[in-house]
């Protein structure tokens, strides 16, 4: 059975490093035979339709088809319509009276517990608030990410140790929902 996927690269074509133009994304997944494959941004969404129905072995291949077309290693992580949309629909926050830029979800490799982010005063960094999903977190940041004091203290290596964690604004969330519905 065919399935959808996004695949979510981190660190790519930011500030020019590991620069992955979206024409030679799309192509390097086509080669990897995959089907209906399209790009969003610049800054590394793919979708593809595969037969494959284990998504971290495709998060891992392209990885390493990246890593042998481009020479650098990216962190891939592969999810399919069925999650991407659980977690739009779980969203704690009122996602539909917010700006898009106010609200943003951090995928992550592998579950996360509570403990993991037992050392941040949540209190401390009000109005900005988070709150955990299905290996997700979810991040009100009314001034944007840019300025959130605590997307800084989140994106810590002793509170990401261990998991590949990339974060996207909410407008990017709904459009790889709309697009892994096709």
């Amino acid at each position: 059975m065919t399935t959808m996927y996004a695949a979510l690269l981190r660190g790519i074509n930011v500030g020019g490093a590991k620069k992955v133009p979206m024409a030679e994304l799309r192509a390097l997944l086509t080669s990897l035979g995959h089907d209906r494959v399209s790009t969003y941004l610049q800054s590394g969404q793919a979708v593809f339709a595969s037969d494959g129905d284990d998504a971290e072995s495709l998060a891992a291949e392209l990885s390493s088809a990246i890593e042998k077309r481009f020479g650098f290693t990216v962190d891939v992580l592969v999810r399919d319509h069925a999650y991407l949309k659980g977690i739009a629909q779980a969203c704690p926050f009122p996602a539909a009276d917010l700006e898009a830029k106010q609200l943003h979800v951090t995928y992550f490799s592998a579950p996360v517990a509570e403990e993991r982010f037992a050392a941040i005063d949540r209190a401390g960094f009000l109005p900005e608030e988070f709150r955990l999903g299905d290996r997700a977190l979810y991040l009100y940041a009314p001034e944007g990410l840019g300025r959130s004091k605590l997307a800084e203290a989140l994106a810590k290596p002793r509170v990401n140790k261990g998991l590949t964690a990339t974060t996207r604004n909410w407008n990017t969330v709904v459009k790889l929902v709309e697009m892994t519905a096709a």
